[in-house]
């Protein structure tokens, strides 16, 4: 099965001096990506869930490939690559075309919003990305 993707193109705010997009903004186009794949599940705020519930990054690995630049269409994907109690782990890609431009491993981890400690995923929220990614594994 194809992961979750989104259409992105480049624009002139998206980059540098050089017209190379610069490197923070390719986490805000996998945010963007995360925040699509949630909506798809019915969650029109996911980073605010019922409860007083936060989704937030925890950790971030990234590694450029390739640079892109101005007026480049990329497709910028998210599928689930590890799900637990208390957080999600995405494996996320930004293509041009076929060529690999940028990836990454986030962790989305749920936090109370008053202590900012970890919380459980609402149980009907995991329930749904566990059915997600089990279909994701297996084909």
């Amino acid at each position: 099965m194809q992961p979750f993707s989104i259409p992105v193109r480049v624009y002139i705010e998206d980059t540098d001096a050089g017209g190379i997009v610069y490197y923070v903004n390719y986490l805000k186009y996998m945010e963007r990506s995360r925040t699509e794949f949630l909506r798809g599940f019915g969650y029109d705020k996911p980073a605010i869930l019922d409860g007083g519930l936060l989704l937030v990054v925890h950790t971030a690995q990234i590694y450029y490939r390739r640079p892109a630049r101005l007026d480049n269409l990329l497709s910028v994907t998210a599928q689930i690559h590890k799900l637990a109690r208390t957080y999600i782990e995405f494996q996320q890609q930004v293509l041009r075309g076929e060529e690999l431009v940028c990836e990454g491993l986030i962790r989305i981890a749920c936090v109370d919003a008053e202590t900012m400690k970890p919380s459980a995923l609402p149980a009907s929220m995991y329930q749904q990305l566990d059915q997600s990614f089990r279909l994701n594994t297996e084909s």
